[in-house]
């Protein structure tokens, strides 16, 4: 394998190399040809990294496709890419990532033009300008990320140089959760209103929004619901889809008080079904829906909430925080990570730690590890 490099300009130069593969029609030797602006040391260092890509097997087609034409292509194509997902990819794409890169070429895009990216983002990627959270711009990278990715498996690139650029630290937070009375006091003012009974079961389960709004009665059983599906809302409508993880496929044990409030629920459903005509509720119905028996969108019920929030006056806490407040209240009860984690239906213990951290800090203070060997340490042989 050679090479040569040509002076074309003061500050430019042209590198001619091999790359180690004849045409696929004429069996003849083919050439490609690179600019680069720089000193000759510049250049010679591309040559150098040229020709070991050819030699790792590892160079690729030259292209002119665009970041932009690449990640269109990709969200409308990619089938591996679930219909929500999809959605909160391509407004990630379209408002973050192309109005800053798209017009760079796919394989000319450099770790240095990601790490402005990122500080162009923080300064005003926003809406008429703002700053956007570096939480925000950690999830437009991580779009950024998995597009070259897959690029990179394609054999479009030889690297993926998001790899070595890091998206902008963000500050832990904790999430404003329902401490044990205010869990009573919140089911209270609750009473009598149609979403008692699904805040309940949010409070008593851990179940995710699009989990509850995709219950059938027929996963009820007794004290006991079947996790096996979510129904998810996109721009495209509502779908039931299963769980992403096996664990998410799951058994969750109800509490007394919620067993009691889904049966008092299930008669006043029964009695709205007859008044509609739609005749007594099958195991495929859903436990929540609209007043017409259609599935209860779950963008609706967070909306929903957030009336009722400000209207009886509750805590001012996002329907996700229902789960948080659930798995808060295990933790304060000293139950197991394992434990915890099923129930929820984490992938692992580990995601469990990861969000739950400063609950188990707290349930579990330095002092009460200092007693717990104290007593083992005295414990008589």
């Amino acid at each position: 394998m050679t090479g040569n490099i040509t002076r074309r300009g003061e500050h430019s130069w042209r590198i001619k190399y091999e790359p180690g593969e004849r045409h696929p029609t004429t069996g003849k030797r083919q050439t490609r040809y690179v600019t680069v602006r720089g000193t000759k040391k510049d250049a010679q260092r591309e040559l150098i990294r040229l020709l070991a890509e050819v030699d790792n097997g590892m160079a690729v087609e030259p292209s002119k496709l665009t970041i932009a034409d690449y990640l269109r292509g990709w969200l409308t194509n990619d089938r591996d890419l679930s219909p929500k997902t999809r959605e909160r990819y391509r407004q990630l794409a379209e408002q973050q990532i192309i109005p800053h890169l798209g017009t760079t070429l796919l394989q000319k895009l450099k770790p240095a033009q990601v790490h402005d990216w990122h500080g162009a983002l923080l300064k005003f990627g926003g809406a008429g300008d703002r700053p956007l959270s570096a939480r925000t711009v950690g999830h437009a990278h991580r779009v950024l990320h998995r597009a070259l990715e897959r690029a990179l498996r394609l054999e479009i690139l030889s690297r993926n140089v998001a790899r070595s650029i890091h998206p902008p630290k963000v500050e832990a937070a904790e999430v404003a959760i329902l401490d044990g009375s205010q869990m009573a006091q919140v089911l209270a003012r609750l009473d009598g209103h149609p979403l008692h009974v699904i805040v309940a079961l949010a409070l008593g389960t851990g179940l995710r929004r699009g989990e509850i709004c995709g219950l059938a009665w027929g996963s009820v059983d007794g004290a006991t619901v079947r996790v096996d599906r979510s129904l998810e809302e996109t721009s495209e409508g509502l779908r039931f889809k299963p769980p992403k993880t096996r664990h998410g496929r799951r058994s969750v044990t109800l509490p007394l008080s919620v067993v009691e409030l889904l049966a008092a629920h299930r008669k006043r459903q029964a009695e709205q079904r007859l008044m509609l005509g739609l005749g007594r509720a099958g195991a495929d119905d859903l436990l929540f829906t609209l007043p017409d028996g259609s599935p209860y969108p779950p963008d609706k019920l967070s909306r929903d909430w957030g009336n009722v929030v400000r209207a009886r006056n509750l805590p001012k806490i996002m329907f996700h925080a229902l789960r948080h407040s659930h798995a808060s209240a295990l933790i304060a009860a000293r139950l197991d990570v394992v434990t915890v984690s099923r129930r929820l239906g984490h992938g692992s213990p580990a995601i469990t730690l990861s969000v739950y951290a400063h609950a188990f800090a707290s349930a579990n203070t330095d002092a009460t590890a200092a007693r717990a060997i104290e007593a083992a340490m005295a414990a008589k042989p």
